[in-house]
């Protein structure tokens, strides 16, 4: 299903919601960096059914949006679009935006900025009143990416290996 059509300078990219037979291609895209790598993250057909079952949860929750970008018929970017409903700030939503890759060929071409601002407008359309992202501490050039798109690095995050 068609979600968006990007005009970029490098030719159009089809954002479409992500079906199974996507998964091969989106796992090797976040598996295609050593931070990724170093948690773990790998494109190994020993982990297909692992990453089966989460592409299965994540399809069948409503909450849960999982983007692919494809040039063609190649993929060349995804992420991760999770509505979060709260209490806080009034009762809002939260768009929660995550797993944001875009492959090598793509990069500088206005993929990730164009990703990022459809993702924007999607969580408006579904009345979301807060967009949030997390970021390595090791991007820093990520870091600057979303700074530009008028993010801003106002919470420190803390995680716990469960």
């Amino acid at each position: 299903m068609t979600l968006a059509l990007l005009d970029l300078p490098n030719g159009p990219v089809e954002l479409a919601r992500a079906t199974a037979a996507d998964l091969d291609a989106l796992v090797a895209l976040i598996a295609d960096d050593a931070i990724a790598r170093s948690r773990g993250d790998s494109a190994d057909a020993g982990l297909g059914a692992a990453y089966a079952d989460a592409f299965a949860a994540i399809d069948r929750d409503r909450a849960q949006l999982l983007v692919v970008g494809r040039a063609g018929e190649q993929v060349v970017a995804t992420m991760q679009l999770s509505f979060i409903p709260g209490l806080s700030r009034q009762g809002a939503t939260r768009l929660q935006i995550e797993a944001v890759r875009v492959a090598d060929s793509q990069r500088g071409s206005g993929l990730g900025s164009a990703m990022i601002r459809w993702a924007l407008d999607e969580g408006r359309r579904r009345g979301a009143a807060l967009a949030q992202l997390t970021s390595d501490s090791a991007r820093p050039e990520a870091h600057t990416f979303y700074e530009r798109l008028g993010f801003a690095a106002t919470h420190v995050g803390f995680k716990q290996q469960l």
